[in-house]
C-alpha cells in the first residue's frame, strides 16, 4: 500500500492519500480521541502523539497537529497507523456512519433561496475546498448573512477568513442577490 501526502494552506494540517475509499459518502471530523470512539482508524491516528483533529472525506484523510510538534516526527507514524488500519479489515467508522452534510433548513419562505446556496456549495464550492482537505457546510441563512462551518484541513486555517469573506461570499453575491454576507460558525 502506497499512501501519498499532499501539504494544505493550513500548516498545521497535512492530507493523506490511500488511494482508495475512505467513505462512501459524506466526511466526518473529529476533534478528539472522545469523538473517535466510533472510529477504528481514527482512534489509531489519535494515538500518535502531537495529533489534534482527524477528518475523513471520499479517498483522504486530512490530520492537523499541535503547533509544538514538527510533521518529521509523527508522520511516519500517521502513516503506518493508516496503513495498519486499512490492512486490518476494520471499517473505517463502526454503525452507522453521522452525517456532516448541511444543516437540514430548507422550509419555509426562505426555501428558494437556501436551495440556491446550498446547490452552488456543492457544486462549485465544496469540491475546491476538498482538494485542500476539508470540507464546508450550511448552517443557516437569516436576513441576507449565510452561516458555514469549516472542517479538516479549512478549520483554523490562516487562510478561511480570506476563503470565506473573498471566495465564497462572492460567489454567492454574484448568484443570489438576496445573500449579503457569509458568516463563519463554530462546530
Amino acid at each position: 500500500m502506497f499512501i501519498q501526502t499532499e501539504s494544505t494552506p493550513n500548516p498545521a494540517t497535512l492530507k493523506f492519500l490511500p488511494g482508495q475509499t475512505v467513505l462512501e459518502s459524506g466526511t466526518a471530523d473529529f476533534l478528539s480521541v472522545d469523538d473517535a470512539a466510533t472510529s477504528p482508524l481514527a482512534y489509531r491516528i489519535f494515538k500518535v502523539d502531537g495529533v489534534e483533529a482527524v477528518f475523513f472525506g471520499t479517498d483522504f484523510v486530512t490530520v492537523t497537529k499541535r503547533d509544538d510538534v514538527d510533521w518529521d516526527h509523527i508522520k511516519p507514524a500517521i502513516l503506518g497507523a493508516i496503513m495498519e488500519h486499512f490492512q486490518s479489515g476494520q471499517p473505517v467508522i463502526e454503525g452507522a456512519a453521522k452525517d456532516t452534510g448541511h444543516a437540514d433548513h430548507g422550509d419555509g419562505p426562505n426555501s428558494q433561496i437556501i436551495n440556491q446556496i446550498k446547490d452552488l456549495l456543492d457544486t462549485r464550492v465544496r469540491p475546491a475546498v476538498a482538494q485542500d482537505g476539508g470540507d464546508i457546510t450550511f448552517h443557516g441563512y437569516d436576513n441576507g448573512v449565510v452561516y458555514l462551518h469549516m472542517q479538516g484541513a479549512c478549520a483554523g486555517c490562516p487562510s478561511s477568513t480570506l476563503t470565506l469573506k473573498m471566495g465564497i461570499e462572492n460567489l454567492l453575491r454574484h448568484y443570489i442577490p438576496e445573500v449579503v454576507e457569509v458568516r463563519p460558525v463554530a462546530a
